[in-house]
């Protein structure tokens, strides 16, 4: 029923980040299925269990937690976790398989190497048997039973004109996972721009009809709110425990970025978000500096690779890096560093668009850009301040131009440090037009909005899945 919003909100705020109840639901059943299988591999090995056994030096728990951990950032790295994840079950358990199988690499010189780490190899092999069948078959009975109404919440629009048409437009699978589109209610005065079946009347009051149709969360979208704007009927809902939330709210919870066409200059001054970003100030930089140093530490090897690469397919002809203006906070200019990826002199005729198949791009270059390790030597700019690890994109100063004048708030994307990667890059794929941009900026300002340290190091694992996955790659 509509009183009982308090646990059917299904979006959890952590950190100012929203992310789906199912989400924090499933993660916390598989970490407790990885936890538990530790301890049944030890009861199942140790049946005569002795106490002087020198495989089960120290705590059982802390074996299980670094198994629990480990599995847990592998399963997300394959993107187990990403709330817009559209592959059907046989994709979801290969990317179960692959996270176990790497599990299994990681793991096994722990078993050898550090026994006090170790519950012994053939608990190991019980726990990790129980484990991943335990969770396979946890992920096929949550696509078979959280698809049902009575798990979801039911959402119903106030409005039926070009503005609550936008709701209509969600069409995605992974837009609704969470919730279930009651359907749209007339106010007077406004003009009807949906089908009539979707379009409910109130015949009593709106209380009456959202209670009737088990409406948990009603969406406020009235082009004009002077006239007939029914605001005691609304406040009867919300002292109801129905949640009441505007369009512009509406969407960031719901896809993760902060629509535009939903946004107005008012609502951005009143937000209770954007300063955090702005003012990023020593923990963020300490942050910036731990991850890029961590990562060249790791990657240095396969940059020198990549730039072997290079100079061997041009025969020593050509730069191994190339330099870009690209613009970065408060609207400076600043060279980017990338390992180059396109023929020399690709862009003697101006600055163009990155598209797919582009004839430009030379055979190691595909592969560099593939994997993004043609984005390394930005790890560079990081250290000079000129980047972060993650935000917005930088873009050129010949698109920048062109693209403020088009888009909205496009200029805000440029009051915090441009990122290698970013909310916006594993949301949306590459980006190739001015259309793209716009709805790329929607990903950028609800990071911007909603920055915290725990987004970042959100964003760095999805990261990890996008380039394992080859996503949006060109």
């Amino acid at each position: 029923m509509g009183g009982t919003s308090g646990f059917e909100k299904l979006m959890i705020r952590i950190f100012r980040h929203y992310i789906p109840k199912s989400l924090i639901i499933l993660g916390a059943s598989e970490a407790f299925i990885l936890f538990t299988s530790v301890y049944l591999g030890v009861t199942l090995r140790f049946l005569d269990f002795n106490p002087t056994d020198k495989l089960l030096v120290g705590d059982i728990w802390t074996k299980a937690l670094l198994y629990t951990t480990v599995m847990m950032f592998l399963m997300a790295t394959m993107g187990l976790y990403q709330r817009g994840l559209r592959d059907d079950l046989r994709g979801v358990l290969f990317r179960v398989g692959v996270a176990f199988l790497l599990g299994l690499l990681v793991m096994a010189p722990v078993i050898t190497l550090a026994p006090p780490l170790s519950t012994g190899s053939a608990a190991f092999t019980v726990s990790f048997v129980t484990s991943s069948v335990g969770i396979m078959v946890f992920r096929v009975l949550i696509r078979q039973y959280t698809e049902h109404e009575i798990f979801k919440r039911h959402i119903l629009v106030l409005g039926t004109g070009k503005l609550a048409r936008q709701v209509e437009e969600l069409r995605r699978r992974t837009d609704w996972r969470d919730s279930v589109l009651v359907g749209f209610v007339h106010v007077q005065g406004e003009k009807d721009s949906l089908e009539k079946e979707r379009v409910l009347h109130i015949k009593t009051s709106l209380l009456h009809l959202a209670v009737e149709h088990g409406v948990n969360e009603i969406i406020v979208a009235v082009e004009e709110r002077r006239a007939h704007f029914p605001v005691n009927e609304i406040l009867d809902c919300k002292m109801s425990g129905i949640q009441i939330v505007d369009m512009a709210t509406f969407f960031e919870k719901q896809t993760g970025k902060l629509k535009l066409d939903a946004l107005n200059p008012s609502a951005m001054i009143f937000s209770d978000g954007f300063i955090q970003a702005v003012l990023k100030g020593y923990i963020h930089r300490g942050f910036d500096m731990c991850v890029s140093l961590f990562i060249l530490l790791l990657a240095w090897p396969i940059m020198l690779g990549a730039a072997l690469a290079i100079f061997l397919e041009s025969a020593g002809s050509g730069p191994i890096f190339y330099r870009q203006v690209r613009v970065g906070r408060n609207g400076r200019p600043f060279p980017i560093l990338k390992f180059r990826s396109m023929s020399v002199g690709a862009e003697k005729g101006g600055a163009e668009w990155a598209k797919k198949d582009d004839a430009r791009v030379t055979r190691v270059g595909g592969f560099l850009r593939k994997t993004r390790i043609d984005e390394l030597p930005q790890l560079i700019n990081v250290f000079r301040g000129d980047m972060s690890f993650v935000g917005p994109r930088p873009e050129r100063p010949e698109f920048v131009s062109e693209l403020e004048a088009q888009i909205p708030f496009y200029e805000l994307r440029h009051r915090v440090n441009p990122g290698i990667t970013g909310w916006a890059q594993i949301c949306y794929p590459y980006g190739a037009s001015a259309q793209d941009a716009k709805e790329k900026l929607q990903y950028d300002l609800y990071y911007i909005k909603n920055y915290s340290i725990f987004l970042d190091i959100t964003i760095l694992i999805q990261t990890a899945q996008v380039i394992l996955w080859g996503q949006g790659a060109r």
